[in-house]
């Protein structure tokens, strides 16, 4: 992109347009795509160029990294088998599908085929996760749609990158080297990301410095992303396992006032990173149609045709793999809604441009690669059509298979989970009046409090306590006492299966507001 003016106006108007669709509920990524590519077809407007390496290096690590924080450690291991089959199974028979149709339907040469079918293999996590953060999918179903588009990445960028091999070089693609370098990259980006986790564990758990906190959660994915890629491993797949091992452990690793910030100032950077990486999907495309020759002016059907087929491999992927799941189940009729719902939510976005961009302009015999251009567009076709048509339509068929979850069960699962915290606090209450060691305008006060939450109500206690200035202190350092106890409970319910990672996820969130409201009074 060529001028500071240009990229503060796409800032600007990404911002906007993402503002407008929370306060609509209209899928962000969606309409960000559609605004991109209006202003691009307007007299005027400056050609866009999208460096590959903005987008593998700059944009891509936080955005995989707050994906990944957000999966739970719980319902991944309950579908780590149906993850790990899609993750490889899928993406080798979706690449081979599109591989064979645009070899058969297009001008592309069937090496450059190959490789369009390598780079369209994988489902997008920062698009899924975008998309997914509206619907009230059930937490299974959820984990099962994010942890696949996570962990599939691997297998795509080796079959991507064996495919490049054949197309610039005419090399041999053999099976045994393509499993050694899926070896290399898969296992060397896991243990590269584990051990960036476990040092910057270390590290937080030895620092309350706000700022520095803050400094080392968004180094965190860049870190792990660069030296997976100066190891020669899958920087994806090391930013990837780096999130999920902090994010299951952060609530561990710092107080409330940390986690607070850390929230507001990731959720902001995600937003705005978020908000720019899918207008410029929709503003890229004018402009690569334009590099196009004369030949190619059919890529509007080729585009259809390429998108159709993903989707039609993945539901006959999806379907005899969630019957055979719901017949060990001891399920006799199966339901298929659910393969239906896991069809549509398998968009495309950033990855397959980051991959498609990053493919040489160059054979090794120094010859342009002709079919450069045309891979480019089908790939950025193929992502504005799943990120607009399954984009604007997937809550419709979420909502009309019925496996959502209705609102009123969110609220009963939290109503239920804040009793059970103000249970463990009232049970610590008594032990403490036993000793009695606390004055009693203290214990009357958290009890008010305590008892009005049983009641159903917001967490609000009584300003007009009647007590002293020692009073208020008592009661600061006892109620941050019981904060700590209903955490404690809070995580109990959580491990016994009895609550969602979501609903606890957002008591954590207000104990901790709470808490730095009392650190700051």
């Amino acid at each position: 992109m060529r001028g500071v003016g240009t990229v503060l106006a796409l800032v600007v108007l990404a911002t906007l347009v993402a503002t407008f669709a929370r306060r609509r509920r209209i899928p962000a990524p969606s309409l960000l795509v559609v605004a991109g590519l209006t202003v691009a077809l307007l007299p005027g407007t400056p050609q866009i160029e999208i460096s590959p390496e903005i987008i593998g290096l700059v944009v891509l690590p936080p955005l995989l990294y707050a994906s990944a924080e957000e999966l739970s450690w719980r319902e991944l291991r309950a579908v780590w088998k149906p993850v790990g089959v899609l993750s490889i199974g899928l993406v080798l028979a979706s690449a081979a599908a599109v591989g064979w149709v645009a070899s058969g339907i297009t001008p592309l040469s069937w090496q450059m085929a190959f490789v369009l079918g390598a780079v369209l293999a994988s489902t997008d996590p920062v698009a899924v996760t975008a998309l997914g953060r509206r619907l009230s999918l059930p937490p299974k179903v959820q984990v099962l749609v994010q942890a696949e588009s996570l962990f599939n990445d691997a297998t795509s960028l080796v079959l991507f990158r064996v495919a490049v091999s054949v197309a610039v070089a005419s090399a041999a693609a053999g099976w045994g080297a393509a499993g050694a370098e899926f070896a290399v990259l898969a296992g060397g980006g896991t243990v590269i990301g584990a051990a960036v986790a476990g040092v910057v564990a270390l590290i937080r758990r030895r620092t309350e410095d706000p700022v520095l906190e803050t400094v080392i959660a968004l180094v965190t994915p860049y870190a792990a992303y660069v030296l997976a890629e100066a190891a020669h491993t899958s920087g994806v797949t090391s930013v990837v396992v780096a999130g999920v091992v902090l994010g299951g452990r952060g609530d561990r690793l710092t107080n409330a006032r940390i986690r607070l910030q850390l929230h507001a100032v990731y959720g902001t950077v995600v937003f705005l990173l978020e908000s720019v990486v899918f207008s410029l999907i929709g503003l890229a495309l004018p402009a690569q149609v334009r590099a196009l020759d004369d030949g190619d002016r059919a890529w509007p059907l080729y585009a259809l045709a390429v998108a159709a087929t993903l989707i039609a491999v993945r539901l006959l992927w999806l379907a005899p793999l969630s019957a055979l799941v719901q017949r060990k189940g001891g399920i006799q009729r199966m339901n298929w809604r659910v393969p239906l719902v896991l069809t549509w939510a398998g968009t495309r976005g950033v990855v397959p441009l980051a991959a498609a961009l990053s493919i040489p302009e160059t054979t090794k015999a120094g010859a342009a690669l002709a079919d450069r251009p045309l891979v480019l567009v089908l790939t950025t076709s193929v992502v504005v059509v799943t990120l607009v048509v399954q984009g604007f339509t997937l809550a419709p068929v979420v909502r009309r298979s019925g496996i959502a979850l209705e609102p009123d069960h969110t609220e009963r699962e939290e109503a239920a989970a804040r009793c059970r915290l103000a249970d463990a606090g009232i049970r610590r209450l008594d032990e403490l009046a036993e000793l009695e060691a606390v004055p009693d305008v203290v214990l009357d006060r958290l009890r008010r409090g305590l008892t009005a939450r049983l009641d159903d109500a917001r967490d609000r206690l009584n300003e007009d306590t009647g007590g002293s200035g020692s009073a208020d202190l008592v009661y600061r350092q006892l109620r941050r006492d019981l904060i700590s106890v209903e955490a404690t409970e809070l995580q109990r319910l959580y491990d016994d299966h009895t609550i969602s990672d979501t609903t606890r996820r957002r008591l954590q969130r207000s104990l901790d507001l709470e808490e730095a409201r009392l650190a700051g009074a």
